[in-house]
């Protein structure tokens, strides 16, 4: 006779212990990048970087007018010009430097805001540097801007974003030396490059005029005509560019931009608004403050009424706790309205005070 309890199985709670595809997929991914990172490290071991002939081949880079012309920019702070590399010298430098990595990821992505982080990795040293940061999906214009849907536009957005931390993680592992040397190539290549033509011309003010910068505002800056613009101009014109470009600077950090340019009212917008806000608060609270008085003169106009005028006339208390117990300001406002059937006029008065302090509440909330 077979024994029924040795027909009964039992099945583990938790789940089989035999591993999931998608847990060997993860796995076997995670081993790929571990072996990827570990073959990186042992080759930089191996071939080190003669940093002589690295320095060699960047200088090589920048004797390049193409690249010369995109390598700095500039922008103002505390009224200094402030000048550095862009982030197409900073990669050129991390190539022919060698043995490092650097790049831009997004990590997540969640009700239109991407989690983002920027890294350079010197496989060299094993020095890291890793910058985390978010990117709204949206679009700013003058007509007050939109949300991105389409992927292309979410990258572009990101790609910029990224660029500016991507070049920071980049110099932060560049010696300094390094660094200013190529940027002194630069400009000494930027200087024997500029020859001035026509088409030279034509080409600067199209490019300054996707910023909204036309020929006029060029010719002011730089107090001339552009027929007559110097070299050393040319290369300062360009540093500004790239500073436009890259997002460092606004055209009006520049430039005289008419007064109606978004570019040049910003700052005097947001000062405008906030001027506008204290206005309205200030106008809200003499207003309130002018109808309690106006609530306690109408009181003493009608202080000779018969009693039997005020059925049911409120009494102090139940004003006061109306006003303290008031959650909105319409509520408090009528409250307020019911101050002028206090007969005593220190009460009323009283009442008005507390009335102040509280509409002062709520405009602080506010």
């Amino acid at each position: 006779m077979n024994d029924a309890r040795n027909d009964v199985t039992v099945t583990n709670p938790f789940g089989s212990s035999a591993p999931t595809q998608t847990g060997a997929l993860v796995a076997a991914e995670q081993s790929k990048a571990i072996a990827e990172v570990q073959a990186a490290l042992l080759i930089a071991r191996t071939h080190p970087r003669d940093p002589r002939r690295a320095v060699d081949r960047i200088l090589q880079d920048c004797m390049r007018a193409s690249l010369a012309e995109e390598a700095t920019y500039e922008y103002a702070r505390g009224g200094n010009v402030i000048t550095g590399p862009s982030i197409r010298l900073a990669e050129t430098i991390a190539k022919r430097w060698g043995n490092m990595e650097a790049g831009v990821k997004e990590l997540s992505r969640t009700n239109g805001v991407s989690e983002c982080m920027a890294y350079a990795w010197d496989y060299e040293t094993n020095y890291r540097d890793v910058r985390t940061f978010t990117v709204r999906h949206w679009r700013d214009t003058r007509e007050g801007g939109y949300a991105l849907k389409d992927e292309r536009d979410i990258y572009e957005v990101i790609a910029n974003n990224g660029s500016r931390r991507k070049r920071a993680c980049i110099l932060a592992l560049i010696d300094g030396d390094v660094v200013e040397a190529a940027l002194t190539q630069c400009k000494a290549t930027q200087a024997a490059e500029v020859d001035i033509t026509e088409e030279l011309i034509a080409n600067m003010v199209a490019r300054f005029e996707a910023f909204g910068v036309t020929k006029e505002m060029i010719e002011v800056r730089i107090q001339r005509r552009l027929g007559a613009i110097t070299p050393a101009m040319v290369v300062s014109l360009r540093n500004i560019y790239n500073s436009l470009r890259d997002g460092m600077s606004a055209p009006a950090e520049w430039f005289d931009m008419p007064a109606d340019d978004p570019a040049a009212n910003v700052t005097a917008a947001a000062d405008t608004r906030a001027a506008s806000v204290k206005s309205r608060m200030k106008a809200r609270r003499t207003t309130r403050t002018a109808r309690a008085a106006q609530a306690a003169n109408d009181s003493d106009a009608h202080d000779d009424r018969p009693p039997d005028q005020d059925q049911a006339a409120p009494t102090y208390a139940q004003i006061a706790d109306a006003l303290q117990g008031a959650t909105t300001l319409d509520a408090l406002n009528e409250a307020a309205d019911l101050i002028r059937r206090v007969s005593d006029e220190k009460q009323r008065n009283e009442l008005a005070q507390l009335y102040s302090a509280r509409a002062a509440d709520f405009d602080q909330g506010e």
